[in-house]
This record gives structure tokens, C-alpha cells and sequence, in this order.
């Protein structure tokens, strides 16, 4: 009686996918098994599937690339009291093999994985983990108000737009501009700045403080909490070139 081997993923699709969507065709494949998982067992049913391709080793290796995608990932995971040598979905390996499209939320989270400004760590991190989008971005642009206010020593009744305007107010005319404008910047270049701060409150802080906002994009919501890790360092260091300009 012949054996029959299926590919973990066919070839075809090896061929022509990225190493990101190889791993995850592999990884629902290793969903479907059952009990634990071995790198060289899953190669070696893999050489003998493809024995009659003519890029047998290829197609192999590229195989091996998603396998180390998915651990570099930590889609896979060392089983307890085993031997170093099996390995286990993980829990987001495992939710992932359920709900393909979680593909979305993995990569948002991944785009946050290295630190952030201590100010987005606490409760900005805890909510987009979670889910709640808009408590996240609402808490990130609250962070970067809360930041500029402290910084220029702005009085509490200016919040959003109004705050931002008068903190970088452009330098002009012999006129002193706001306490967190570069004065030795072109004068088109503080103009930006404080349209940038400006605007990142009235698109992405205002809206939220006063009606419910929909931001069902994981991705979007990452990049949010992003812009206002760039905002909060751009005001630690205005507030730095301040503090050395009084000095």
C-alpha cells in the first residue's frame, strides 16, 4: 500500500506567496493536526510530498522560513516538560488558526511591540491590547494635550486646537511666539509645527471627546498611538530647546 503525502502548503503557493503568508498557510495546516508538533517531522513529511517537484530543496527551505516566521512571531512555542525538540501553538497561534482575519490585529500589535513613550504605556497599551480602539487613541492624544499643557505652562482652560495654537505660535515680526515654538526655525517650518499639533488634536482627539468614533481598523489605531509617541517626543524636545534658551 502507497503512503500519500500532503504538503503542508502547495507548492504553488510557496512559489509565489511572501515568507508572512507561507507561515500562515503552515500555520493553519499545524492547526489541523493534532498532538504536538516537530520541526523535523513536518520537514521530512514536506520532502516527501514535493520528491516529484523539480525544486524540491527550495521549496523545502522556503517551508523552513515559515516555520522560523511563525516562532520568531510567537505563533509557536516550546511545550512544557518536553523535550526541546516539540513545539505547540501559542495562544495567539491558536487564535489566529481560528479567526484568519485576526491576521489584522496581530500585525497592529506588532507594529507596538517595541517601547513606547512612557506616557502611552499604562493605559493606552492596556486598551488597544483589549480591543477598545478608540479608548487607546482618545488616551494617546489626551497624553500628547496633557503634555504640551504641562510643558508650556499654559493655563487649563485652552485645550485640543486653542492649546496646541498657542503653545506653537510661530516667532514673527520681532514678536515672541509660543513657549514650545522654535525661534530659530523658518518661519514656514513653525507654521507646520503648529499645524501638526493642531491637527492631530481636531482629527484625531476632538471627534472622540465629543461623539462616539468608529475606529474599527486595528492598524489605524496603532498608527494613532504611533503619531502621538512622534508628538510627545517632539514636545520633550521643545521643551528641552526652552529650557536651555532661558538658561
Amino acid at each position: 500500500m502507497m503512503f500519500t503525502y500532503v504538503p503542508p502548503v502547495p507548492p504553488e503557493q510557496i512559489r509565489q506567496l511572501p515568507t508572512r503568508d507561507v507561515a500562515l498557510l503552515l500555520l493553519q495546516h499545524l492547526a489541523s493536526g493534532d498532538g504536538l508538533l516537530q520541526y523535523t517531522g513536518t520537514m521530512g513529511g514536506a520532502i516527501q510530498a514535493f520528491q516529484d517537484e523539480p525544486d524540491t530543496e527550495v521549496l523545502v527551505n522556503r517551508l523552513s522560513d515559515a516555520w522560523a516566521w511563525l516562532e520568531a512571531n510567537a505563533l509557536l512555542s516550546r511545550v512544557h516538560r518536553q523535550s526541546e525538540n516539540f513545539r505547540q501553538l501559542s495562544r495567539d497561534g491558536r487564535d489566529l488558526a481560528k479567526d484568519p482575519q485576526g491576521i489584522t490585529r496581530f500585525e497592529a500589535r506588532q507594529r507596538l511591540s517595541g517601547p513606547l513613550h512612557p506616557a502611552l504605556e499604562g493605559t493606552v497599551r492596556t486598551n488597544f491590547d483589549l480591543g477598545d480602539y478608540e479608548t487607546a487613541c482618545f488616551a494617546a492624544m489626551k497624553a500628547v494635550e496633557v503634555a504640551v499643557r504641562d510643558s508650556s505652562g499654559l493655563d487649563n482652560s485652552l485645550v485640543g486646537v486653542k492649546l496646541m495654537r498657542a503653545a506653537f505660535l510661530p516667532h514673527q515680526n520681532g514678536k515672541a511666539g509660543g513657549a514650545l515654538a522654535d525661534a530659530g526655525a523658518e518661519g514656514g517650518e513653525q507654521d507646520a509645527a503648529s499645524a501638526l499639533f493642531a491637527g492631530a488634536m481636531g482629527v484625531y482627539k476632538n471627534p472622540a471627546s465629543h461623539r462616539t468614533v468608529d475606529f474599527d481598523d486595528p492598524i489605524e489605531a496603532a498608527e494613532i498611538i504611533q503619531f502621538a509617541d512622534l508628538l510627545l517626543r517632539r514636545v520633550e524636545r521643545a521643551k528641552r530647546r526652552a529650557s536651555s534658551a532661558t538658561t
